[in-house]
């Protein structure tokens, strides 16, 4: 599939992109072969390939959900400036 100028102008608006107009048939070039590229892999034969879950296979290692420190809400509460009924009290800064 050959991509031509206009095609490429209607992807850059469509994408935000903003591209150099002197290099339009560059462009248009690099995506005529990336579409050729892919149109390739559609006739590689896949029938003894195994399909993958994951590329690597990779496991997920989970921790033990499990409360590892303690409450330390009184500390961290008589170094603040004001505190009241164990909420931390900021100052109004929406009327």
């Amino acid at each position: 599939m050959a991509v031509d100028e206009k095609t490429v102008a209607q992807v850059a608006h469509l994408a935000r992109l903003s591209i150099d107009e002197n290099r339009v048939t560059e462009y248009a070039d690099e995506m005529s072969k990336v579409l050729a590229l892919a149109e390739t892999m559609n006739d590689i034969n896949t029938d003894n390939v195994e399909p993958m879950a994951h590329p690597t296979h990779a496991v997920q290692r989970l921790r033990e959900d499990k409360v590892t420190e303690t409450s330390q809400r009184e500390a961290f509460q008589q170094c603040a400036p004001s505190v009241e009924e164990g909420y931390y009290l900021v100052p109004q800064v929406i009327e």
